[in-house]
């Protein structure tokens, strides 16, 4: 199954970084915070991965021209006026990444619905760039499975404004909202799971996600969450990097399951 990553934006709250990569590209720990959410999805077996780019897409790209060669150990050698490189060993993940740009100012929907080709005919999980979360993505998916519907979420409890969830007591999504004030209920954290009807939901570029397809989603009782009790951080400020970096220097970052 693949999984989509959204990684187009511009994330002018966290400028400070953002001028120079993009936002998923900020690292945490000497990493791509999107490096560390594809360790996460690898972790269960998740490998194949649409990276749908954006803003300076050409840094995402440069970063994994570079990944094999950055993470092996090789031998360059310049005998008898030649110019070879040999590789001993390498350390990689064994990942295939697909980086599409999706354009500079689509909206989230519109990221989706520009890879639908990539993704086939098929399920396929997504979330954002720029969270981390200690998720089981194997019970995220069976229970996926188990309802039949077209979409899953994967909520949290948090204290402040985000996407906010209405779910009843059967775990269907009733209604979903964009933020509007801090009050302390289950909020989208991302790491959804789609089936290909979701790209119906879709019009074109200019489609957020979180807001004409989701409603409807949940307005047609094809949308559900899957309640998260444990760590979720996104990192849409420098002071929510500083607290990841923090976390992991002081190895106690819930999401590293790898090591």
């Amino acid at each position: 199954m693949k999984v989509v990553l959204l990684a187009g934006g511009m994330g002018t709250r966290i400028s400070e970084e953002s001028e120079y990569r993009p936002k998923p590209m900020v690292e945490i720990g000497g990493k791509p915070i999107l490096w560390h959410i594809m360790k996460s999805y690898s972790y269960y077996g998740f490998n194949d991965f649409i990276v749908c780019a954006g803003y300076k897409q050409y840094v995402i790209k440069e970063w994994f021209a570079d990944y094999f060669l950055h993470n092996s150990d090789v031998t360059f050698s310049f005998k008898n006026g030649k110019n070879e490189m040999r590789v001993l060993d390498q350390h990689c993940d064994p990942w295939e990444v697909t980086v599409v740009d999706t354009g500079l100012n689509t909206m989230t929907g519109g990221r989706i619905k520009r890879i639908k080709k990539y993704v086939g005919d098929e399920p396929f999980m997504m979330t954002y760039g720029d969270g981390v979360c200690d998720v089981d993505i194997s019970e995220l998916l069976k229970f996926h499975k188990s309802h039949g519907k077209i979409a899953t979420m994967t909520t949290v409890i948090q204290e402040q404004a985000k996407g906010v969830i209405d779910i009843g007591p059967d775990y269907a999504v009733k209604s979903f909202r964009e933020k509007s004030s801090v009050d302390g209920v289950p909020i989208n954290a991302g790491f959804m799971v789609f089936e290909p009807k979701i790209f119906d939901y879709i019009s074109g570029d200019d489609t957020i996600l979180e807001r004409d397809p989701m409603t409807k989603l949940a307005a047609d009782g094809e949308l559900m969450s899957y309640m998260h009790k444990g760590f979720w951080q996104c990192m849409d400020t420098i002071v929510e990097k500083n607290k990841l970096d923090k976390m992991i220097e002081a190895k106690n970052a819930p999401w590293i399951k790898w090591e």
